[in-house]
């Protein structure tokens, strides 16, 4: 029996659209900032203060911030504190839900599987509801800390659960979305399943010369783009973070 030849899809190229990060200098170096949609892995030295990256990042646009580690209240204030504008921030409190009884106290249950299992079904019922609430929005999507999720008592499928949800929630409504990972503080196998999906990572690391302490930022991964070959030099100042743009970074 003849056989018909099988027919070639129609290749079609398309520019991916950039979205402004909102660090200037960064986005320059980037090429503009990063393809819309994109979700943002940042593997950060816990020393490096590299939270700064999110707080200036909620500055391009309407924000979604889940604060895991410290109660929104605070976080607020460091970003105040820092000199940005905080009015396009929506908090989604992770760490009270987890770590505070409905009286204000400290939980009794912190580390238990069916409690670490209900946290990530709040946070995906919280997602689901900024799909409904940002479809038509220009929006980032920041998750700080993500190590919070990969330290919890619960079977690595959920895990993996919530990493796809996050990929499908950003790609569906193209946002950026930034997951915020400290170095050295988690499962070294789940995070690596986390640089698989990622489709940007930033890896941040500290470094003391003799008679100072330097911050570098590589960003070997953009889906959609070149990657970046150079390593970042910035500090962490009263405006935010600078970028270094000199060529010397030894």
């Amino acid at each position: 029996m003849e056989q018909n030849p099988p027919i070639e899809e129609e290749q079609v190229h398309t520019v991916p659209s950039i979205k402004q990060t909102g660090i200037f200098a960064l986005d320059r170096i980037l090429g503009g900032g990063l393809p819309a949609g994109s979700l943002t892995y940042i593997s950060a030295d816990p020393k490096s203060m590299s939270e700064v990256f999110l707080y200036q990042f909620t500055l391009a646009r309407k924000s979604y911030y889940f604060t895991t580690n410290r109660k929104p209240l605070y976080v607020h204030q460091d970003i105040i504190n820092q000199g940005f504008d905080a009015s396009n921030v929506n908090f989604i409190d992770i760490y009270s839900e987890y770590y505070l009884t409905s009286s204000g106290e400290i939980s009794d249950n912190i580390g238990n599987q069916y409690a670490d299992t209900k946290i990530i079904e709040f946070t995906e019922y919280n997602l689901k509801n900024i799909i409904n609430d940002a479809k038509n929005d220009d929006v980032n999507i920041i998750i700080d800390n993500f190590t919070f999720f990969m330290n919890l008592n619960v079977n690595i499928s959920l895990l993996k659960r919530i990493i796809h949800q996050l990929y499908e929630s950003t790609k569906e409504i193209q946002s950026l979305t930034y997951l915020y990972g400290l170095k050295g503080s988690h499962s070294e196998d789940i995070e690596n399943d986390l640089f698989n999906a990622s489709d940007v990572i930033f890896d941040i690391h500290l470094e003391h010369s003799v008679d100072k302490v330097n911050n570098k930022l590589s960003v070997p991964k953009i889906r959609g783009m070149t990657p970046k070959t150079e390593i970042i030099k910035f500090n962490i100042a009263e405006g935010g973070i600078q970028i270094d743009t000199s060529k010397d970074i030894a």
